[in-house]
């Protein structure tokens, strides 16, 4: 891990549902990602990362705060993250950091910035309290929850509201990348810049030249069926949840979907390539950290099952990789570690010093030992509530095994060295039992699922309500409107010409300089 003569500037890098499997550089024989490719080649790759919870915002805001989701009450898509829990945008902030997010956060609530000086997109999703779960009314499916058309329509299209969305997203982020370089006379802090974007999560769409790059090959097919009357308790929920009971896919249109959903992460490498090429023109790859990360994954039809909301490999590890400026080769790390690990890291590289005592506790540990080869973790820790739900389900991966337990299911151990695919259930393994029986006194101890399930039901109720009454009559929008004065922009007369030309101007250096 090269050292830095001067503060780092940070490049923060999210894809949306990207699950960890489906990338080159974690193994995958099919996918094309030859930008993300190119930066793994100098860069610390974590090959065991994994989210806190397989949700768009309760992972977002665990990765933000680096800490769980019960300490946060970061339940489902509807949660609020409270103004006064330190994010990691604060911290960099604090610390002499310009804070930017171009993209998808997901934030819920009337804050919508969490320690950004700028927000230069709106949010894909609604920033209101209208995705909440209801555990008390199961059997109901809202129109918001997911459905199997994201399969059965999955194809090339020209146009989409994610393609909107990411197109403008990598826009606004090199933008400002270019107004960093040309307003360094003025403002010369270094800088952390988040940019999120919404592929390859569904609907499973790509343009054209993307979705072609497939043309011919083999798309790899589901590896691991199993019968639905095998599936754990949660699983079969889930079914009902994205109404696969009463849509079920054919084989054909599953290999669509999985091509789809392939050609949408080389898209997503083809705005990673337009970012790179953006620091490159600006001069300030030399001296930028690109950190790359998924918030959850995707289960792409494995297990009969789709989308996120498990803790099954494909749904719960991500990738995640450090590419620093300046490094030669490639580091892979093998212990388990997660997206609340982020925010400590990012601290200690940007020589945040500063203990913050009275900021809370974080749950999350840096990363850099594992950087240094010097040590670090092997343990993660999950907590999901959100849809599929009916009690907090937790997860815990040490080692090889990962034990999945709730309040109302059979619990659940596996040993991923010997059984990646997780067919094997060892919960009732005589051979497995003492280890069993650890996981499970580790539950009892850190964990009262009576109590914290009664949390969470209450939380629902309380912003069911609120979404009930702030619909009724007049509506204060909560979604974020980014602002920008046109009265300023571009050719203006409150400004010389000449000045203003001047200062938009990012010259081509000449040969050798």
């Amino acid at each position: 891990m090269p050292k830095a003569s001067k503060p780092m500037n940070i490049l923060f890098v999210m894809a949306d549902q990207l699950a960890a499997r489906c990338l080159p550089v974690y193994g995958h024989e099919v996918v094309k990602t030859p930008n993300i490719d190119a930066l793994c080649e100098n860069a610390v790759v974590f090959d065991s990362a994994y989210t806190n919870s397989p949700l768009c915002a309760p992972s977002r805001f665990c990765l933000m705060t680096g800490q769980l989701p019960g300490r946060i009450e970061a339940y489902d898509n509807a949660s609020d993250l409270p103004s006064d829990i330190p994010t990691v945008a604060h911290y960099l902030r604090r610390a002499g950091y310009r804070t930017a997010l171009s993209g998808k956060m997901h934030f819920c609530g009337a804050d919508q910035l969490h320690g950004y000086e700028d927000r230069l997109t709106s949010d894909i999703y609604p920033a209101d309290y209208g995705w909440y779960c209801d555990w008390d009314n199961f059997e109901d499916r809202p129109s918001w929850y997911h459905n199997m058309g994201s399969v059965t329509q999955a194809g090339p299209v020209y146009r989409s509201n994610q393609l909107d969305f990411d197109d403008e997203t990598a826009f606004e982020a090199k933008r400002y990348l270019y107004d960093v370089a040309r307003q360094k006379k003025h403002d010369d802090r270094p800088f952390f810049l988040t940019v999120s974007f919404t592929h390859p999560h569904d609907p499973y769409n790509a343009r054209p030249e993307f979705w072609d790059l497939y043309d011919g090959v083999e798309i790899d097919p589901v590896r691991v069926k199993i019968d639905d009357a095998e599936l754990d308790p949660h699983s079969r929920r889930l079914r009902h949840v994205y109404n696969l009971d009463e849509q079920p896919v054919t084989d054909d249109e599953i290999l669509q979907a999985r091509r789809a959903y392939y050609a949408s992460i080389s898209y997503v490498d083809s705005l990673v390539g337009s970012l790179m090429q953006t620091l490159r023109e600006t001069g300030m790859d030399n001296n930028t950290l690109i950190v790359f990360s998924g918030d959850h994954g995707d289960m792409l039809g494995e297990r009969g099952m789709w989308y996120k909301m498990s803790w099954f490999e494909p749904s719960a590890r991500v990738p995640m990789f450090f590419a620093f400026p300046g490094a030669k080769g490639q580091k892979r790390v093998s212990q388990s570690v997660s997206l609340i690990d982020i925010l400590p890291t990012l601290r200690e590289l940007a020589g945040d010093d500063a203990a913050g005592a009275l900021a809370g506790p974080i749950d999350g540990r840096s990363l850099v030992p594992h950087m240094q080869g010097t040590g670090g973790h092997d343990e993660v820790i999950g907590e999901y509530c959100g849809e599929g739900a009916l009690s907090p389900i937790i997860m815990i991966r040490r080692g090889a095994y990962k034990y999945i337990a709730s309040g109302i299911d059979p619990d659940m151990l596996y040993d991923l060295e010997s059984d990646p695919d997780e067919v094997h259930d060892l919960i009732n393994d005589p051979a497995h039992g003492e280890i069993r029986d650890a996981f499970r006194a580790e539950l009892a101890e850190n964990w009262d699922l009576d109590a914290f399930r009664e949390r969470v039901i209450h939380s629902q109720k309380r912003r069911k309500l609120v979404y009930e009454a702030l619909t009724q009559g007049r509506v204060t929008p909560w979604d974020h409107q980014p602002k920008r004065d046109s009265s300023t922009m571009y050719m203006r007369n409150h400004l010389d010409l000449d000045d203003v030309e001047l200062d938009a101007r990012l010259t081509v250096p000449a040969a050798g300089e």
